[in-house]
């Protein structure tokens, strides 16, 4: 029999939308490369040999939804896909190829750095005024309630699974990096209680704002941009040799989230979104604010004193992911100062929407 007190703690909470009641369904293509995924786990055929994937653009839509597709088999999964297409050999092995294409192309463009602490600091400068770079900068002040639909809609490929990459590294650490990491992903997922896991909470402030809050329904309208961001995660994650890149990516959400949530929770009060969508955000900055010191000082630390040569891999991970995510901001900020939809697919009522 449960206990009285713990009824009354968890009937004062509000239910909260779920957003995993299934796996979503199979995307539509964007090119060779993710015709011949979806194709294969589609109808269970084995994919072909596609010698010129290393040749294919490493930030285009084909490429990175081919990876999204199949890193989605390490999580939800797609409906009538066999769960063993997870570890099918050829998958893997494509996998693999559009992987090093993505990895190269990021250490071109990234530069490197062996100092994880430089990359950390970089981030806590805070610009003065207005930034016309950010689009929590732009959201804050002159967005409008389509383009915050759009940034959830988008945002949400990630935040329905949020904190599940970045799990993937707890058993590669060790000591303090381990318990610190542990101790924040259990905030992440609700510290016990089901109602406040943050991806559930994100579906809260999707309901608030009028979009589905089904896992991965926005894929087909999101861009390459977007995959991008989340495809790195994933890519961090499920490879052990890339800990270190997983820690520093990991550092530059929490460093940058506490900020930033203030800024788009301001946007939703001043747009009139619901309280389930201001919570989300309320949520994260003042949670983030702890969890950044926390991450700087033990999850970091206690992995480079551990690991000292991992170090330039955190630095990686860290600048891989402000690169990764200026690309995605200045895609949005372009088609939104135009007054278009910055998704592939525009939402039913917003700019770009077929007229019936």
């Amino acid at each position: 029999m449960t206990a009285p007190a713990q009824t009354r703690t968890t009937e004062a909470r509000p239910t909260a939308p779920e957003s995993r009641r299934r796996s979503p369904e199979l995307p539509a293509p964007r090119g060779e490369l993710s015709r011949a995924v979806v194709t294969a786990l589609r109808d269970g055929t084995p994919v072909p040999d596609l010698r010129d994937a290393q040749h294919a653009d490493a930030y285009g839509d084909d490429l990175q939804l081919a990876l999204y597709v199949l890193y989605e088999l390490h999580y939800q999964g797609f409906a009538e896909v066999p769960d063993d297409r997870e570890w099918d050999p050829a998958l893997l092995s494509l996998r693999h190829v559009l992987e090093r294409r993505f990895l190269d192309a990021l250490h071109a463009d990234v530069p490197a750095s062996d100092d994880a602490e430089a990359a950390l600091a970089e981030l806590l400068v805070e610009p003065v005024g207005h930034d016309e770079a950010s689009v929590s900068h732009h959201l804050q002040r002159d967005g409008e309630t389509w383009q915050l639909r759009e940034y959830a809609a988008l945002r949400s490929l990630y935040h329905l699974k949020e904190a599940d990459p970045h799990a993937w590294v707890i058993p590669r650490l060790h000591g303090r990096a381990k318990a610190a990491m542990v101790a924040i992903e259990y905030d992440e997922f609700g510290a016990g209680r089901a109602e406040d896991i943050h991806a559930r909470l994100f579906a809260g402030l999707m309901a608030d704002l009028g979009l589905d809050t089904s896992y991965g329904h926005y894929v087909d309208a999101a861009p390459a941009e977007v995959l991008a961001t989340v495809n790195l995660i994933s890519l961090f994650g499920l490879h052990r040799a890339h800990r270190g890149a997983l820690v520093g990516h990991f550092a530059w959400v929490e460093v940058t989230s506490s900020p930033g949530s203030r800024r788009l929770s301001a946007a939703l009060r001043r747009t009139g979104a619901g309280p389930a969508a201001q919570r989300f955000y309320d949520e994260h900055v003042e949670a983030d604010a702890v969890h950044e010191q926390v991450v700087r000082r033990d999850v970091v630390g206690g992995l480079l004193a551990a690991e000292p040569g991992l170090e330039a891999d955190v630095a990686f991970g860290v600048r891989a992911t402000g690169f990764l995510e200026d690309r995605l901001g200045a895609r949005l900020l372009r088609a939104w100062r135009e007054g278009r939809s910055a998704l592939l697919v525009p939402l039913p009522d917003g700019p770009g929407a077929m007229a019936e």
